[in-house]
């Protein structure tokens, strides 16, 4: 099927062939931006640079969405979904076969950054693409099933990732991911239906998108809750080297990954019913994770489980709340939403930081209690708008 085949309207059942491509791509996405956090040793080698500026290509990689991610949305928003998301995901292609390649560093810069700049293409797309493949009624369990790509790529994707470049070479897991990409790219033009994109290309307005009743509280919720997120994710080994734990990072990050596939089968199965109560739980699991680590270091592994059930869901919830508030202006609402995200994300890594500095890594896990407290505070009171009571 080319890009530029027939509509198909939503059916009453899961169209799985299609939602699972979707998925894959959310996991190349996902998997992309992290990959070079187990091969920095190897890359920074290969570059010629210290592993801090290798460090980098994820942030450039998170800049290039946060940059790109509003303007593109608004710029592209008259071309056919279908086309859409088939430039988004051969602009991965094209960036992972660059990076394996290159042996420059500005050249493996660029390359990122246009990777970050698919990355905000597809995921200010993914979420509505999921969406419109179902009826009204089906719409969460379609979000849940695209976006457990994010859980599969932290539990299972860094880590082969990380094995392929120690089993052979960091370059090979590049091309792996490029190779996927190709997979993919076929998959879509064969199961995945077209859909039209704005009227005569009309331009989607961001600012009065933003008025509209509830959208400016589903954003500060995603701003607040990814950053205290990241702030201990992203310097987990961090903290548990702290705790003498150091040996331990990859069983807890599966013990999350794994939590947190639960928790997507979980939201998949009750969001249509239950988004409040389920947003509700999740901000409440997630802070007791925290306070867990912060006050009884010796359950890692409990507190890790609750912090993956929590956080799950999480970006299902959100995307889903942020499409039901939007209503017609869902687009600019995603492709704000995913902004804020990776700001939050590049946030997160600067503001954990300078806790480290400032306060040691036991700062950590008081610093996402403190941030949770806003964001369970704002979807209480959001109850007629953002995070409403479902009432079918």
């Amino acid at each position: 099927m080319s890009s530029t085949s027939a509509t198909v309207a939503p059916t009453g059942r899961l169209p799985l062939f299609a939602l699972l491509s979707l998925a894959t791509a959310v996991f190349i996405t996902s998997l992309t931006e992290t990959l070079p956090a187990g091969l920095l040793p190897a890359m920074s080698g290969s570059l010629g640079v210290s592993e801090s500026a290798t460090g980098q290509t994820v942030t450039v990689y998170a800049l290039g969405t946060v940059l790109t991610a509003i303007p593109l949305s608004a710029a592209t928003s008259g071309w056919r979904r279908k086309r859409l998301l088939l430039t988004s995901m051969a602009g991965f292609a094209l960036a992972n076969t660059v990076t394996a390649v290159s042996s420059e560093y500005s050249l493996t810069m660029v390359a990122r950054f246009v990777a970050g700049v698919a990355a905000g293409l597809a995921w200010a797309l993914l979420a509505g693409y999921a969406r419109r493949l179902v009826a009204p009624a089906l719409q969460g369990r379609a979000i849940a099933i695209a976006m457990a790509g994010i859980p599969v790529a932290l539990c299972l994707g860094v880590p082969a990732g990380t094995f392929v470049g120690q089993l052979a070479c960091w370059r090979t897991a590049f091309l792996a991911m490029t190779v996927l990409t190709l997979v993919l790219l076929a998959w879509i033009g064969a199961a995945v239906p077209d859909f039209p994109g704005q009227p005569g290309g009309a331009r989607p307005k961001m600012l009065p998108a933003l008025r509209i009743p509830g959208v400016a509280a589903v954003l500060f919720v995603t701003l607040v809750f990814v950053l205290a997120h990241t702030v201990l994710y992203a310097y987990l080994a961090t903290f548990l080297t702290g705790l003498g734990m150091g040996d331990d990072t990859g069983l807890v990050l599966l013990t999350f990954g794994l939590a947190s596939i639960a928790s997507i089968w979980i939201v998949g199965a009750q969001i249509h019913r239950r988004l409040r109560l389920l947003m509700v739980v999740s901000s409440l699991l997630v802070a007791v994770a925290a306070a867990l680590l912060a006050t009884e270091p010796a359950l890692v592994y409990a507190a890790a489980a609750l912090w993956g059930l929590g956080w799950g869901g999480v970006p299902t919830l959100l995307q889903t709340a942020a499409g039901d508030a939007g209503g017609e202006s869902a687009d600019p609402v995603q492709a704000m939403l995913v902004t804020l995200w990776n700001a939050a994300m590049a946030a997160g890594g600067v503001v954990g930081g300078v806790l480290l500095d400032a306060a040691g890594s036991a700062s950590f896990p008081w610093a996402v209690l403190v941030l949770m407290v806003p964001v369970l505070t704002v979807v209480l009171v959001a109850r007629r708008h953002g995070f409403p009571v479902r009432t079918v």
